[in-house]
């Protein structure tokens, strides 16, 4: 719970940095403002709820305990630590804090620390059954150390400490960090997790594990290209377009494969009536069709590089930002429910993990969101920033109504007054589970 109130936390600080026009399309998609932006999404939001949701669930995947309960709580330190050190080293590149670039290295060791307990703690406890979905998370924590490694050296770099070497790395190796960190980490971890909890919350057999496992090596080869072919490029000093057209086929192979797998869990679904939380990723997975039509239609029209920050704004806030809204919704209701109710099950009259939630409320926050996300990829499109600004005030008056909601479920607010607290049951805390 720690994890995604944090997460929460920096998903407001991006929303407000877009809503004063900070970053991009205000500033230049390579300007020192922008990475604050992008580094606040995708490591502050994406990165910290996705880290705690794996563990939690990484070790349903394996069925087999966590390596370390103990390493969770540091890393979380380190990581949000870290990023503040990092969004201020970038804040002093453009200009906005007096000179400190060494806050760049100093944040780069700090997240690489973070990260490196969660792989070790994650990975150590997925390697004990490398089957299914768990292999998906194997992958996104190997594109995790790549980005990291990638993230520091254009760390270094920037505050002048990594010599020739680092210069030609960050000359080059932008596209690369991107494609391992949100391609890679983010997108296949995401899947991964996705199979499960799909299945799970839908009552649907577990899907074909050979079937999933072609997605797999699709979407692991796209990433080992770009981060193999890449640095090999780099060394070479030769381009990259060979590199990254054969990932981004590669990336398409691997999202028409996951929409067929996901397509198949719905239709064998014993649980015809679909939750909200459902409801709502089916238009995450219809962001992530959309995002890669939208990157063939724009590398067919050659203007990719003119619209690479609409692009990525869809596929940040459309698929993946989407998807991970909609399961906390899900989530923190199932894990509220087991924190207070599992204890007096079968002593005492209990609700349903449904009855934690109100669906028809929520509804509306979900559905003013991904407009907003939708509406606010067309200006990007139309390059209008001002309207780019009005729909991520929409988008944050989503944002704030589905996290009002998942603290009423934290508060047992919606839970009729009979069955709320039953003899036994302790009401949980916001911030944190207590077992």
């Amino acid at each position: 719970m720690t994890y995604f109130a944090a997460a929460l936390a920096w998903l407001f600080v991006a929303l407000a940095l877009m809503i004063a026009g900070v970053g991009y399309p205000a500033a230049d998609i390579a300007s020192a403002d922008t990475l604050v932006l992008v580094h606040a999404v995708c490591i502050g939001w994406l990165s910290l709820a996705m880290c705690g949701a794996l563990f939690q669930f990484v070790p349903v995947l394996v069925a087999k305990p966590l390596f370390s309960e103990k390493s969770a709580l540091p890393a979380l330190i380190l990581l949000v630590v870290g990023l503040c050190a990092l969004i201020a080293g970038f804040l002093s590149l453009g200009g906005r804090l007096p000179p400190a670039l060494w806050l760049l290295p100093l944040g780069a060791v700090l997240l690489v620390a973070g990260f490196g307990l969660v792989v070790v703690d994650l990975g150590l406890t997925a390697w004990l059954r490398p089957t299914g979905p768990a292999r998906f998370v194997l992958a996104g924590l190997a594109s995790l150390v790549a980005t990291a490694v990638f993230g520091s050296v254009f760390a270094f770099a920037l505050g002048g400490w990594a010599g020739s070497f680092g210069d030609a790395v960050l000359a080059s190796g932008v596209p690369l960090h991107a494609i391992a960190g949100l391609g890679g980490w983010l997108t296949l971890t995401a899947m991964g997790v996705s199979y499960r909890l799909l299945s799970m919350f839908m009552l649907a057999p577990d899907p074909d594990d050979r079937r999933t496992k072609v997605t797999l090596i699709a979407g692991a080869l796209a990433v080992a290209v770009t981060v193999i072919g890449g640095a090999l490029a780099i060394d070479l000093a030769s381009g990259l377009n060979v590199v990254l057209s054969a990932a981004a086929v590669l990336g398409l192979l691997c999202a028409a494969l996951y929409g067929r797998d996901v397509a198949a869990i719905f239709r064998t679904r014993k649980r015809r009536q679909l939750e909200l939380n459902m409801r709502m990723a089916t238009l995450s997975f219809a962001s992530l069709g959309a995002t890669a039509f939208l990157g063939v239609a724009l590398v067919a029209a050659g203007a990719f590089s003119t619209h690479l920050g609409a692009f990525a704004f869809l596929a940040i806030f459309g698929w993946l930002s989407g998807l991970v809204l909609a399961k906390l919704y899900k989530i923190v209701a199932f894990l509220t429910w087991l924190e207070t109710y599992g204890p007096v099950m079968g002593r005492a009259p209990t609700p349903r993990v449904q009855d934690l939630v109100a669906e028809g409320r929520a509804t509306k926050w979900f559905a003013i969101y991904y407009l907003s996300v939708w509406a606010g990829a067309l200006s990007l499109l139309a390059a209008e920033p001002f309207a780019f600004q009005i729909t991520a005030s929409a988008m944050t008056v989503g944002a704030v109504g589905v996290v009002s909601e998942i603290v009423r479920i934290r508060r047992l607010t919606d839970v009729e007054s009979g069955l709320r607290l039953p003899a036994g049951a302790v009401a949980p805390c916001l911030l944190f589970a207590r077992n």
